[in-house]
C-alpha cells in the first residue's frame, strides 16, 4: 500500500480520516494499511472517491512489490 500511504501523506489524509469514512476500528485500518488484510472493492472506491478523486484504483491500491518479495523470502 505504499502508493496509498504516500498519497495520504501528500494530501494530509490521516488514518483517523480513513477510519471515519470506512466506519471501522483503528486496528482494522492499521491492518489494512500494513497489508495484513485487504481492502474490499467498496472500501477502496469509498477511499478513492472521498480523498483521491481522479486517481486510479490500481495505482492507489497496488501491492508493495518489494515488501511482498521480502515476505515470500521469509516464508521459504
Amino acid at each position: 500500500m505504499s502508493n496509498l500511504t504516500a498519497e495520504m501523506a501528500r494530501y494530509g489524509v490521516t488514518k483517523k480520516d480513513i477510519q471515519k469514512v470506512l466506519n471501522c476500528s483503528d486496528k482494522t485500518v492499521n491492518n489494512k494499511l500494513d497489508g495484513n488484510t485487504d481492502f474490499t472493492v467498496p472500501e477502496a472506491l469509498k477511499i478513492r472517491n472521498t480523498f483521491f478523486e481522479g486517481y486510479r484504483i490500481d495505482y492507489l491500491f497496488a501491492p508493495n512489490v518489494l515488501s511482498d518479495a521480502f515476505r515470500n523470502d521469509a516464508a521459504v
